[in-house]
């Protein structure tokens, strides 16, 4: 319960401050070409309001609100009255001066508040048909401060800017995440081992100890970036002892790792750094610290079994233990351990000793899993000059494949891993971690820029599909069309909200 709690506090604060930016962008390039934004939420609102505040007016909880300023509230109430009096005329004038005065403010004739269904968020903008189909403004005549009255390339701009401010804000976070920790990694490169594969990769035609070299032609270099190269490259380059081969790489490869990863059956997801089974820690009392084994050692075999790597530890050492216990029909069986361990003057030593396990096959150590122990480590810190160039190409590597990647969601395969909220819940951690917190929020912000300017109605990039109709022919398409897309539009999103998130909910039974 703790973890699903920690996930969820992570998802719901990364989806409110990234959708706080996606509308602020909408809204800053609406008051500046005067636009009246009549509301600003996040998360959605029918019916009722978690909470809402209008500047120097009210503010209220669950739908009610109370007046800031009551002297403001009764003047008012005599203003209303003499209204009632005045003629059609008067009450006209009356009108045109009010809306004079609001658009004289940038914030202040806004109602800005918080939603109770956290789906999105949105701005209401006057004159124009949105996600509140208030078409009612629509059929008065046309104001300056609307929507509809502005030239189209300022209407463009205001549609566009909730995108633009998501991916500039994914810039922004990377770049303050390598100005802040910098860079560690080891280049693909470098990996002296070579590489261990999951079986799908064995599949495809890779082999443990290949080192990858080039995706599609593309040198490969930062570990994050590369796996995600390789899966979506037609052809993967490695070198192969001493020579250097091409891989064929399947079109729906990526989906092929997604549900194998899924499956659980592999510890590994795709690929991994090769290392040696080091030695981290000995618990005392446990067969190992009887033994003798010490903390730094290197287990090289078991029962003469070679175990170079760390990937193959742990079954050989469970298929030796098993034989064991079969052969001599005991409950805790005794291997021999063959272990490299540095001596007084720094050579290394080669020792073999017996361990007794206990009745579940285990020693009693914590293995090393830190590559950086074994591999050449490559660091690159970055000061504020250099950091917003990173921030720039990590933001733009991460657009790219992603839409890369969603060029296959049409696919069987790929409308079978379609996940709702369940999904992007589960790729936060266990432990709040705000690295990993900024990471996903900037990948999400991502996401979320490149979805929305999509050219579906009701989207950000339905509306920019218009206005760009609008300003190669000449003339908007109807008010009537624009509303019916609309509806088809959001009904569309809804049923691919319920469709994904109810995979998520068969996924949780399966």
């Amino acid at each position: 319960m703790e973890v699903f709690l920690i996930k969820a506090a992570q998802l719901i604060l990364a989806l409110a401050f990234l959708i706080i930016i996606h509308e602020f962008g909408h809204f800053l390039f609406a008051r500046i070409f005067g636009v009246k934004v009549e509301k600003f939420y996040i998360f959605f609102d029918p019916w009722k309001e978690i909470f809402k505040w209008k500047p120097k007016k009210y503010f209220g909880f669950f739908g009610s609100h109370h007046n800031l300023d009551k002297t403001a509230s009764e003047t008012s109430a005599k203003n209303d009255s003499v209204k009632n009096q005045n003629n059609s005329r008067a009450s006209e004038k009356d009108d045109s001066l009010i809306d004079t005065k609001k658009k004289s403010s940038f914030w202040g004739d806004t109602e800005y508040g918080i939603g109770w269904i956290p789906l999105g968020g949105y701005c209401k903008i006057a004159g124009m048909i949105d996600e509140s189909m208030d078409t009612e403004q629509l059929k008065k005549p046309a104001q300056e401060w609307e929507f509809r009255s502005k030239p189209a390339w300022q209407r463009l701009l205001i549609m566009i800017g909730g995108v633009l401010f998501n991916f500039l804000l994914a810039i922004l976070i990377y770049a303050g995440i390598v100005y802040a920790t910098g860079e560690k990694y080891v280049p693909f490169k470098d990996a002296t081992y070579g590489m261990a594969y999951s079986p799908a990769a064995h599949k495809t035609g890779f082999k443990d100890g290949d080192i990858p070299l080039k995706a599609d032609g593309k040198d490969l270099d930062y570990p994050a970036d590369a796996m995600m190269d390789m899966m979506q490259a037609k052809e993967v380059t490695v070198l192969r002892g001493k020579d250097s081969l091409n891989i064929a790489i399947p079109e729906k490869f990526i989906f092929t790792l997604e549900e194998e990863a899924k499956s659980g059956k592999s510890p590994i997801n795709f690929l991994t750094y090769r290392i040696p089974v080091g030695i981290s820690q000995v618990m005392p009392g446990e067969g190992a610290a009887k033994a003798g084994v010490k903390e730094g050692d290197i287990i090289i075999a078991i029962d003469s079994v070679p175990t170079p790597y760390l990937g193959e530890f742990h079954e050989v050492l469970e298929n030796q233990a098993e034989a064991n216990k079969k052969l001599r029909n005991i409950k805790q069986a005794t291997v021999d351990l063959r272990i490299v361990r540095k001596n007084a003057s720094g050579s290394m030593d080669t020792v073999t000793t017996p361990v007794t396990l206990s009745e579940g096959n285990k020693m009693g150590v914590g293995l090393e899993v830190d590559m950086t122990k074994y591999l050449p480590v490559k660091e690159k810190h970055y000061n504020l000059f250099t950091a917003v160039p990173r921030g720039i190409q990590m933001g733009t590597d991460r657009l790219t494949n992603y839409a890369k990647s969603m060029k296959l969601v049409a696919t069987k395969e790929g409308a079978k891993s379609i996940g709702g909220f369940g999904s992007i819940g589960s790729i936060f951690p266990e432990k709040w971690d705000w690295i990993a917190f900024w990471n996903i929020a900037a990948f999400l912000s991502v996401a979320l820029a490149f979805m929305n300017i999509l050219p579906i109605p009701a989207l950000d990039g339905g509306h920019v599909l218009f206005l760009l109709y609008e300003i190669i022919f000449r003339r908007a398409p109807s008010q009537k069309f624009m509303e019916y897309a609309q509806m088809i539009g959001m009904g569309f999103l809804i049923l691919l909200l319920i469709y994904a998130n109810g995979m998520d909910i068969i996924r949780l039974f399966k």
